[in-house]
Parts: structure tokens; C-alpha cells; sequence
């Protein structure tokens, strides 16, 4: 059964002027994870500490490296949350139209730096059929590349896919929910 976003969310996740009904990439990722592998939640909630492009380069490492998540997991297992977490960031940021003109993506970085502000979490908007089957394809793709079993890639794409269909689409600001 998926569960309900809000009540997992850590106190360190970035809470900004997004809407408390907003589905975060995080959101996702924790009900999934839950869903399918509930050893690795631990995983997820240590993850929620760090900003996005942390989690997205310490995720994106595929071998080299003995601890490539900082956590001592190694290579003892294929992870569930890499898999999900990548394909939900790309998503949400191919979705949301995050291709921001180099300039303008310098000059908030370095005010964010300055400021020492966190990025606000990437947000899963409403997606089409279309989408929705591009996401799963994207999990199984993905869940292939990282060694997973075809039929557990099957279980987590459609978990995902389920998770994302039932998910609140985000309120436009200003919106009383």
C-alpha cells in the first residue's frame, strides 16, 4: 500500500515556497521504496540530509569506487532507490522545462552559494499517458543497466507508475489548498 507523503518527510528536506501538497522527487522515491525494498529506507531518509545535486552524483556513481553512496553499502546488493531517484529527477526536470539559459543558472547557483541556500526539491508534475510509459520504460531500461532481475524491474516500474498516477498534482502559488 503506498503511503502518505507528509508524515515521512524529514525535518532536513527543504520545505520552501513550494506547497505543502506539492510530490516531491523525494515524496516518490520514499513511497516506492517503501513499497519494494523497505531495507533500503534508511538509504532514502540518509539521502533527504543532502542537497539534490549531492544525492544525484553520489546515486549517478556506478562502480569505481568501494562506498560509492557514502554508507557503506558498497557492492553488496543492487539498489532500488538509484534506480527510482534517477529516472524520477530527470523526469521531473525534462517535464518541468528545467533547461534554464546557462547564464541565468550560474548566476542562482552562485547567489544560492553566497546566500547559502538550498536548491527547493525537484517537484513531479502531472504527467500523460505518454510520460507515464516513457517512465516506466526509463525505470526498466535503468533497472537492467544496474543488474536488477527483468521481473523486479517490472514489480518497481509499476509501483512507480502507480505512485505517480495517485500522486497530487502541484497547486500553482498562491493557491489555497
Amino acid at each position: 500500500m503506498l503511503t502518505g507523503s507528509a508524515s515521512h518527510r524529514p525535518s532536513l528536506v527543504y520545505t520552501g515556497e513550494m506547497g505543502s501538497d506539492a510530490t516531491t522527487v523525494y515524496d516518490a522515491v520514499h513511497d516506492v521504496v517503501a513499497e519494494v525494498a523497505r531495507e533500503e529506507l534508511p538509504l532514502v531518509t540518509g539521502l533527504a540530509g543532502f542537497d539534490e545535486a549531492t544525492v544525484i552524483r553520489r546515486l549517478s556513481r556506478h562502480g569505481g569506487r568501494r562506498e560509492p553512496l557514502g554508507f557503506g553499502l558498497g557492492d553488496v546488493a543492487v539498489l532500488v532507490t538509484p534506480v527510482v531517484w534517477l529516472v524520477l529527477d530527470q523526469t521531473a526536470k525534462k517535464v518541468a522545462g528545467s533547461a534554464v539559459d546557462g547564464a541565468t543558472k550560474g548566476t542562482k547557483a552562485l547567489l544560492r552559494k553566497v546566500f547559502r541556500r538550498r536548491t527547493a526539491p525537484a517537484v513531479m508534475p502531472a504527467l500523460t499517458r505518454e510520460q507515464l510509459a516513457e517512465v516506466r520504460q526509463r525505470i526498466l531500461e535503468t533497472a537492467a543497466q544496474r543488474g536488477l532481475p527483468a521481473e523486479r524491474a517490472e514489480t518497481i516500474a509499476d509501483v512507480v507508475v502507480a505512485r505517480l498516477v495517485l500522486a497530487e498534482p502541484p497547486r500553482p502559488e498562491g493557491e489555497a489548498g
